[in-house]
Formats: structure tokens, sequence, C-alpha cells
């Protein structure tokens, strides 16, 4: 075998111990991994978790109690703030979201007086999740009844309110004592009372709708 032939043969050789040390050196998996890592156009996905468990359901009236809670009230601007703070008597946590329906009655089992309360959108809608036991409130804004002519107001001492929890079709009854319009106001008027969305906790007085 002539030199040039045993040089070009131990050329080939080395390349070939090369190559196989780098093929033996990968993962496969690894550079498949590699190889999609580096393909994708963005962030890696995340892990994938268990599924939620079921929200829990809308509180019901039956499961709730409802307190006007005259101590945390306020004023301003010629009406009253007042929150009406509502408690799950349930042994099962609940949502409450958005606005109850509230309006003055002559008693639980009387008529109501006046317009029901209007919507006040200061605020958005969120969710409320309350544990057994635990406490939501929506501020109530009742203007004075001697804001509004004595003709227009009829005006009357009313000692209670009907509560509609929000999306419940079964009032629940609070006491409140209070000069109410027992007529309908002019509609340019509006209602002599107005309702915030639910919010967290006990109302507090100062601390807005």
């Amino acid at each position: 075998m002539t030199r040039i032939t045993r040089h070009a043969l131990g050329t080939t050789a080395l390349l070939c111990t090369a190559l196989l040390a780098a093929g033996c050196g990968k993962n496969p998996a690894n550079s498949a991994a590699g190889q999609g890592a580096a393909s994708s156009s963005g962030p890696a996905a995340p892990a994938t978790s268990a599924p939620a468990s079921a929200g829990a359901a809308g509180c019901a009236s039956a499961g709730l109690t409802a307190k006007v809670d005259t101590a945390q009230a306020g004023g301003a601007a010629g009406s009253t703030y007042v929150p009406i703070d509502f408690t799950n008597t349930s042994g099962s946590p609940c949502t409450l979201f958005g606005y109850p329906g509230v309006s003055f009655v002559t008693g639980p089992t009387g008529g109501q007086l006046g317009e029901a309360a209007s919507r006040n959108p200061a605020a958005t809608a969120t969710t409320v999740t309350l544990a057994p036991g635990g406490v939501a409130h929506a501020t109530l804004q009742v203007a004075e009844a001697g804001n509004y002519s004595a003709s227009a107001c009829t005006p009357v001492t009313a000692h209670w309110l009907r509560i509609f929890p929000p999306n419940q079709p079964t009032p629940i009854f609070a006491r409140y004592t209070v000069q109410a319009c027992s007529a309908k106001l002019p509609s340019g008027v509006g209602s002599q009372l107005a309702i915030y969305v639910v919010r967290p906790g006990p109302g507090k007085a100062g601390q807005g709708p």
C-alpha cells in the first residue's frame, strides 16, 4: 500500500470516529425536545392543571339574612347612605352578584310605598363569594322626604324594607324606620331610593358605595 493510500485511509477513519462520537453524545429525545422548543414562535405552554371545581351557587333568600346597619349610616347632600348587610346563614358557600331590589313597604305582608330603588352604576358589579357566616353589603341611598313637595311625596313613616337579593324571586324583610314618600314621584324626579352593587364585607360608614 502506498503512503498516500495509507494517509487517506487514516484520515477517513479519524473522520468516522469523530462523527460517531458526536452522534453518541446526543440523546434523541433531548434533540427532538430541543427542535420543538426552537421551532415554537412563543413561550412553552404551561402545565395543565386539574379542572376547577364547580362554582358556588347564587345565594338563595332562604339562606340569607338582611340587616340595615343604621350605626354605619352617613349623610351627604340631602341623602342618607346606609348599608344593607347580607349574612350567609346556610352551611355552604354561595355568591351574590349585582343589585338587590329594594323598596319601602308597610310591613312584611303589606303593600309597597313609593317607587322601588333605582340602580346607581357608580361601581362595577363583581361576584362576591360568601362562606357560611360570611357577610356582604349593598349601600342604600335614601333621599330625605323633605326634598320633595308634600303633594308629590305624600310622606309617611315607613318601618320596613322589602329586599330581593340579587337574582332571587323571594324577598327578605328588614326593619328600617324613616320618612318615606308613599306616592310615586313624577318621572322627572325619580325614586327616593337608590341602590348600589353588592360588595364584600359589612358596610362601614365613610367607605363609599
